[in-house]
């Protein structure tokens, strides 16, 4: 195979990230405000809104596992991983709307939850969004590190220790406005590189002719469009997991409360369309890999996409594709480390230790020192080299178990702090149990993992509906559902434990979350939130203020 030599690889890299940084103290501020540090005062514009949101969600797993994918389960993988994937995008906008709708200066998720619940409430979403970007952050060290395994004489470490200091160079200086920024300019190349890439790589490996012979060689669930495997081992799993991203990620969340209110349903359309086009083509890769016969390297299925165009692209190209995976990771990296930081500021600092009075100057402090430390265990993790699309269905089966909780408490004023802290337990509880098979799903134990699962199922069809059509066709849809699949789910799903555990993490804390609210007749008054929830900058000139003290005291 062909590989880049060491002083092309050095100078692609010191290239890449010598610019970025230049871009970023372009926007460097002398006396920095730690809103505009986590959320640009809520002030984004379209073009770079969308542009962020298409290369967030661009990232590791939709390189690599789209690839992946399309290896695995041949002709409808890639569809089953960039289709489900750009319409959850869409999915999110109307209930993203709503958050902005009710808590405008918010800055993550978990600050909402405080506000509407409690504190325990907003610290089990803040640490699950920070266990799920670390996570995020890994996947993206490890792509970047099999990456330079392959095409370069550099082996895995180098690769992620190279990634992981250039993308914390640039975005420890001004956070997330360093990450949007950079995020436009990697989207563009991105976007011309995988335009002229993936039909190079099927024209190298033999154009119409590779298909017409490669459908000779693929099984005949491969060779079939509308596959039942493929669905429910990857196009199922996928669609459960990637609505939890909504609650569960930081990355998703922050790009909503940063971009302007008016342009939140152009920002997301724009995303779902960019992300469908480049993902479903990045997964033909690995199509063309499994029709061609090509066997990854060690095994490891995250080497299939460098592996295939070393052995197809001419070195200028394996160069551009070197710098448009490159840009891909480190665009969703900075995102992680913007996102970890001001969930550290906001939900750890800003709103528990300091108790409301925090510092600007400290926040910031803390939100550099969380970025280095994220980095630095981002870098041990991503050594154990995990697979990343096991990592991605693994993160959004347990996100689910926050998605009824989180979307509802916007919606239905009678939740309450016990109510959302009790479902969420039970729907991790239920994940890990069914994912893990910790007991075996015979008997009484998998037929109420089913019953679980088929209502996980009608609540993720009744929440889709229920964003674009409202309260009665969200309700229809749910029970349609609910009938349709009961009887096609007992008895079968318990043999498909990916997309069992992510269904029954959405069924578990729905059910629990229903009948604890039930009891309780108190209501909430929804316009508490924008009161609760301010800018930490106005904070701190409120508190600045000379009287201030004596009005409290009245």
């Amino acid at each position: 195979m062909f590989q880049l030599s060491a002083t092309t690889t050095v100078l692609l890299l010191v290239g890449f990230y010598g610019l970025t940084y230049l871009m970023t103290r372009t926007i460097k501020e002398k006396k920095e405000n730690v809103d505009g540090f986590m959320v640009s005062n809520n002030a984004v514009g379209f073009g770079i809104s969308a542009a962020s949101m298409t290369a967030t969600w661009v990232w590791a797993a939709s390189f690599y596992a789209s690839a992946t994918s399309g290896y695995n389960y041949g002709l409808s993988g890639p569809i089953h991983y960039g289709l489900w994937g750009a319409l959850m995008i869409l999915c999110i906008y109307p209930f993203g709307r709503r958050f902005r709708e009710l808590a405008p200066r918010a800055h993550t998720l978990a600050e909402m939850m405080r506000a509407r619940h409690g504190k325990s409430s907003q610290l089990i979403l803040a640490f699950s969004n920070i266990a799920g970007s670390v996570i995020s952050l890994t996947a993206n060290f490890t792509a970047a590190g099999a990456l330079v395994e392959v095409l370069t004489p550099f082996d895995f470490m180098h690769g992620v220790l190279a990634v992981a200091i250039g993308v914390l160079a640039y975005t420890l200086w001004s956070g997330f406005r360093a990450s949007v920024l950079t995020d436009f300019a990697q989207l563009v190349a991105m976007m011309l590189a995988a335009a002229i890439i993936i039909p190079m790589v099927f024209f190298a490996a033999g154009g119409t002719d590779v298909i017409d012979e490669g459908m000779l060689k693929i099984t005949d669930e491969q060779a079939n469009f509308f596959s039942g495997t493929a669905f429910l081992e990857q196009g199922a799993p996928y669609l459960a997991a990637v609505l939890a991203y909504a609650v569960g990620n930081q990355t998703i969340a922050q790009r909503l409360f940063a971009v302007r209110q008016d342009k939140i349903k152009a920002t997301f359309v724009t995303a779902t369309l960019g992300y469908a086009g480049t993902v479903i083509g990045l997964g033909m890769i690995g199509l063309v890999a499994l029709m061609v016969g090509l066997q990854p390297l060690n095994g490891d299925m995250n080497n299939i996409i460098p592996q295939t165009a070393s052995e197809y692209l001419p070195a200028v190209l394996i160069a551009l594709l070197f710098i448009m995976v490159i840009g891909s990771l480190s665009s969703t990296a900075d995102s992680d480390l913007a996102a970890l930081s001001s969930l550290v500021m906001t939900d750890i600092y800003g709103r528990n230790l300091a108790r409301n009075k925090a510092k600007p100057e400290t926040m910031l402090l803390i939100g550099r020192l969380t970025m280095v430390g994220a980095t630095a265990l981002g870098v041990m993790i991503a050594m154990t080299k995990f697979d990343i699309l096991d990592l991605l269905v693994f993160m959004g089966g347990l996100w689910g178990a926050l998605v009824f909780p989180v979307i509802v408490s916007c919606f239905w004023d009678r939740i309450n702090n016990l109510a959302f802290t009790v479902s969420a337990v039970v729907g991790v509880v239920f994940f890990v149990v069914s994912r893990f098979e910790l007991l075996e799903l015979t008997g009484v134990v998998g037929v109420v993992m089913e019953i679980a699962a088929v209502i996980g199922a009608a609540v993720v069809f009744g929440l889709m509906a229920f964003g674009f059509f409202g309260k009665n066709v969200g309700f229809g849809v749910a029970g349609v559902s609910l009938v349709v699949l009961t009887p096609l789910v007992l008895g079968f799903l318990r043999d498909y434990p990916t997309l069992l555990g992510a269904l029954v993490a959405y069924g578990a804390s729905t059910v629990t979350c229903v009948l604890i609210t039930m009891r309780n007749t108190e209501r909430f008054d929804f316009a508490l939130l924008n009161e609760r929830i301010t800018a930490f900058q106005d904070e701190e000139k409120r508190s600045a203020e000379p009287g201030d003290d004596a009005v409290a005291a009245r």
